[in-house]
């Protein structure tokens, strides 16, 4: 009777309800009824950070239903009902299917704060699937019912408090809710908050850990990356709330990293290697194709030689990556990319057909999303280079892990973590003893590199040998692997500045590299075989 989907992957607040067919077997439906009920009277149990006397009261009123539906099922001959009594029973399973569904938004990991500040969207989905059940109860005609008298009693009493019911949002979440926007208004006038009255907030949605802020995170960029999401206000929503978010992680739960451990740093940097040395990251930005003859231009980026040639034969002389005037159109044969592609198809077995898909695009994140947004990651990016500079080894390597995180796949966030000035601090830990700090530390400037000025940053600063002293010497396997992956990013930036220090010691050096690079690759292959 309910449609048949992956309800993990179902986008909030769209419910995708189904009526039943108008020849649908009575007592299917009742059963259906019955299991729909006890599914929503199963949410007693969870935990509702808002909404909580909205979905207290809706829960009270189906679990009268659910007694209802049981004598029904027990008391009568459900094959002799009436048309009219099936289509009401059908209308009372579509708006039971709402309720449900609505009842998990509420309670669905990660959701709090945004379901906070929708609390007058969510109160009015309340009051309208209350109300639609009511009016269908309304029209039942219980006389074709051999119900006992308390039932009928219940059922007609919730009837008519439905009819009246006064559903709206709690004070409380109502009060939570004008001190987030307090605080987000703060953020956007460029005023760091008062992060006692950030606490009170979190505590009140019982976001008390490390994790339950990654959580938020992770639902909040979800929502953000949906194809379907094309509702300005709700994007700008999404966006401030994601700023926010990253800021109380890094910030407020520096001391409260529960995940933050070897086995899981491991586990992660074997995933992010992957990411880093696959042929996803060796595609031509042009045809999204795996690069088989990589060659650079003037402005330091890469594309396949038909590509760029195509492009240039059609009259235009701009860099098709960065918009940028081209100085020449002579094409740099990028010999030690071609070399690395080469070898990890021939390891891994890769067919170039298998890869001619489309990557994910993150060029929407070039821009924060919100005002509130943009100054809550420039004050984390500012926060987090003091703990670089001046905090204890333990405080240092969160601080890189937080870095790590917000590079990941955010342009705007890289941009202002190398305006802020991490990228020196990081480049001094690499030489650290300890191999999570450094680990962190290489993982954090490889996120970085793929951003133009931080290419530049870490050339200018003598970053390049640094890099190639982890390859080399690197304290896990781990940390050589993403070494690796950071010279393959750096390596454009070369070719733009011929007569630079780094460039130098990188052609001094592009045979030993390479051979270095080729062998992790190898051993990256066979250890996760």
């Amino acid at each position: 009777m309910q449609k048949n989907f992956d309800r993990n992957n179902r986008r909030i607040f769209n419910y995708p309800a189904v009526v039943p067919c108008q020849d649908v077997n009575p007592v299917t439906l009742v059963s259906s009824l019955i299991a729909l009920s006890n599914a929503i009277i199963a949410h007693q149990h969870k935990f509702f950070a808002t909404q909580r006397r909205n979905a207290r009261e809706s829960i009270r009123q189906v679990s009268i239903l659910n007694m209802f539906f049981v004598e029904v099922m027990e008391k009568n001959s459900i094959a002799e009902f009436p048309d009219s009594a099936v289509l009401c029973f059908s209308e009372l399973h579509h708006s039971l299917q709402k309720l449900l569904f609505l009842l998990e938004d509420v309670t669905r990991n990660g959701s709090r704060v945004y379901i906070l500040m929708k609390s007058h969207f969510v109160a009015t989905q309340f009051s309208n699937l209350i109300r639609s059940i009511a009016t269908t109860l309304d029209i039942l005609d219980f006389k074709v019912f051999d119900l006992s008298r308390e039932i009928k009693e219940l059922v007609e009493m919730i009837a008519k408090q439905a009819r009246k019911a006064n559903i709206q949002v709690d004070p409380d979440d109502e009060y939570a809710m004008k001190r987030v926007m307090l605080i987000l208004n703060q953020f956007e006038n460029r005023f760091e908050p008062d992060s006692i009255m950030i606490k009170r907030v979190l505590y009140y949605l019982r976001i008390s850990t490390w994790s339950d802020c990654h959580n938020e995170i992770k639902f909040l960029d979800d929502e953000i990356c949906s194809e379907n999401n094309n509702k300005e206000r709700d994007i700008h929503l999404l966006s401030t709330l994601a700023g926010f978010m990253r800021y109380c992680r890094g910030v407020l739960f520096e001391n409260n990293l529960v995940e933050y451990n070897e086995n899981q740093l491991v586990e992660r940097g074997n995933l992010e290697i992957l990411s880093c040395l696959n042929p996803e990251d060796f595609r031509c930005p042009i045809s999204l194709e795996l690069m088989t003859d990589p060659v650079t231009v003037s402005t330091g980026q890469t594309y396949d030689r038909v590509s760029i040639q195509k492009w240039l034969k059609s009259g235009n002389l701009i860099c098709p990556k960065t918009g940028e005037k081209l100085a020449s159109t002579e094409l740099v044969p990028n010999v030690n990319l071609r070399k690395v592609i080469q070898q990890y198809c021939i390891d891994h077995g890769v067919p170039i057909s298998k890869f001619h898909k489309q990557s994910r695009d993150i060029s929407s994140t070039i821009l924060p999303g919100s005002p509130a947004a943009a100054e809550a990651i420039k004050f984390l990016s500012e926060y987090l280079v003091r703990r670089l500079r001046n905090g204890t080894v333990k405080q240092k390597s969160k601080a890189a892990y937080e870095i790590r995180l917000l590079a990941k796949s955010n342009i705007y966030n890289r941009f202002c973590l190398i305006q802020a000035g991490v990228i020196p601090s990081l480049l001094k830990l690499l030489s650290s003893s300890e191999a999570t700090v450094q680990e962190n530390a290489i993982a954090g400037l490889l996120k970085l590199s793929k951003h133009p000025n931080g290419k530049k940053v870490i050339i200018n600063h003598d970053g390049l040998k640094k890099i190639v002293e982890v390859l080399e010497n690197g304290l896990k396997l781990e940390a050589k692997q993403i070494a690796a992956a950071t010279i393959f990013y750096l390596s454009s930036e070369h070719y733009k500045n011929k007569q630079s220090n780094s460039e130098t010691f990188l052609n001094s050096s592009k045979a030993p590299i390479v051979t270095m690079v080729l062998e992790l690759i190898r051993t990256s292959n066979s250890s996760l075989q």
